[in-house]
């Protein structure tokens, strides 16, 4: 095939057209290897394996530029790569671990840091989200043993300062069960939360109980009088937690 004309399009990528109108992109890694600055033609063997080779750099560029924005899984890269063959994700994976741009060390610790930092989550949950994103137990559990258990129990104490400070309805009893449930469903351990709470002071419910009573008397007393009515009111409120 007869080379009619190159034109440059990116920094290191230029158009390639042939006198049939055929047009390929290639990387100037693959002109300057195969030379064909100084060639007119390019027989459709040599061609094929040009294009092959360029799909590998365009592979791994491809992902240098996704890797650009913030860091990446090996999972999250292969994806990403889904449409090119095996042999070149492979090929591509190994080239960036061995440059360090994909490093799993690197980014488990940055996800735990930024779990410890800016989210509530407990090291269950920590543990569970990195394994869905491809990384091995041991690797993860590396980095995540060696933090403080002060690191938990700072967390767990704030969230239940939070909930206290916003609790309008829910008795001290009620208030501690949804505690614990949440915090276990962000992935605390349930040693470290029954610790902190055990060892919390948590405020009388007086005004809650009384602002409960007042909303349920108003509700039921169309309804109820007298001995029934107190009754029916002191039913309610013990299943809310309260303990009068």
């Amino acid at each position: 095939m007869e080379i009619q004309s190159y034109k440059k399009i990116k920094s290191n990528l230029y158009e390639i057209t042939f006198k049939n109108n055929q047009k390929i992109k290639l990387y100037d890694d693959i002109i300057l290897k195969y030379e064909l600055l100084l060639k007119k033609e390019i027989d459709t063997k040599t061609l094929d394996k040009i294009i092959l080779d360029n799909s590998y750099l365009e592979s791994y560029f491809g992902a240098i530029k996704y890797l650009s924005t913030k860091l990446r899984t090996e999972k999250e890269i292969r994806n990403k790569l889904k449409n090119y063959s095996k042999e070149i994700v492979n090929y591509t994976i190994e080239r960036l671990k061995k440059e360090k741009y994909l490093n799993d060390e690197v980014y488990i610790k940055a996800y735990i840091n930024d779990a410890i930092n800016l989210k509530l989550m407990g090291p269950n949950k920590i543990l569970y989200e990195l394994k869905k994103l491809g990384f091995k137990e041991n690797a993860i559990l590396n980095y995540l043993n060696t933090l403080e258990d002060n690191i938990w129990y700072s967390k767990i104490d704030n969230y239940i300062k939070k909930r206290i400070n916003s609790n309008h309805n829910l008795s001290t009893y009620m208030l501690k069960q949804k505690i614990r449930q949440d915090l276990n469903n962000k992935g605390f351990n349930n040693e470290d939360i029954a610790k902190v709470i055990e060892e919390y002071s948590f405020p009388n419910d007086n005004k809650i109980y009384e602002k409960e009573y007042i909303k349920l008397k108003n509700k039921y007393e169309k309804k109820y009088s007298g001995y029934e009515l107190e009754n029916k009111i002191n039913q309610v409120l013990y299943q809310k937690g309260f303990r009068k």
